[in-house]
């Protein structure tokens, strides 16, 4: 979700981006695949056997496959406001289980970003609209590291400091998931993690809060 602290001039121009033109480029790409390889889309279509499943935000900047230079079929990609792992998101859920039971992912990635509009909204008490029921959830991040993230006087420091505490509390929610602690019961080769990604650089940082078990969950966590 794009910062709304970011001014007109300084956003990408899109002007040139039309409905037509996206058909074109469609047409561009089919073109330059097939020069590649004759047999692409043939290969393409016979399935699917992505080793990752990328959890990030909506945010048109932050595309999965582009920032980690990869191609299609090779990154699983669920996307909302925030990257938010919600347990009673039945969407954020099939998609995981999907990934998790029958493409049998071995990494599940939930990806935020600096600048984060959805972040930056949540930090303040402004009404947005129905998507302030979404930002809950990220209040609830503010209320357990509040201590921290008070003492951050500058601004953009603290959003950046919640935006890495978004995603590390959402990679303690993949884990807490049945879903992901059935497969790890089960002796599936599954690790979760959590990385941040700079618009100001292009680069990912990892936040070192990778788990392949649920030894790092509380007791009440983890289901027996």
């Amino acid at each position: 979700m794009s910062s709304k602290n970011i001014t007109d001039s300084t956003i990408h121009d899109t002007s040139h981006i039309t409905y037509e033109g996206l058909l074109a480029g469609n047409q561009t790409f089919v073109d330059k695949m097939l020069a590649q390889d004759p047999e692409y889309f043939d290969k393409l279509a016979n399935g699917q056997k992505p080793p990752v499943l990328w959890i990030g935000c909506a945010d048109s900047r932050v595309p999965a496959n582009q920032i980690t230079n990869t191609a299609p079929g090779e990154i699983f990609v669920h996307r909302n406001i925030a990257n938010m792992v919600v347990h009673t998101d039945m969407n954020m859920l099939s998609v995981l289980d999907y990934a998790v039971n029958v493409l049998k992912v071995k990494h599940v990635i939930v990806v935020g970003h600096y600048g984060c509009g959805g972040v930056l909204a949540a930090m303040g008490n402004k009404q947005v609209g129905i998507i302030d029921n979404w930002l809950r959830n990220i209040k609830d991040v503010y209320r357990l590291y509040a201590a921290e993230l008070d003492a951050i006087t500058d601004e953009k420091q603290r959003g950046d400091r919640l935006v890495e505490l978004n995603v590390i509390e959402n990679v303690s929610h993949l884990a807490q998931t049945s879903i992901v602690q059935n497969a790890w019961t089960n002796g599936q080769d599954l690790q979760v993690h959590g990385w941040v990604y700079a618009l100001e650089t292009g680069y990912i940082k990892d936040l070192k809060v990778s788990s392949s078990n649920n030894d790092g969950l509380k007791d009440v966590f983890k289901i027996a």
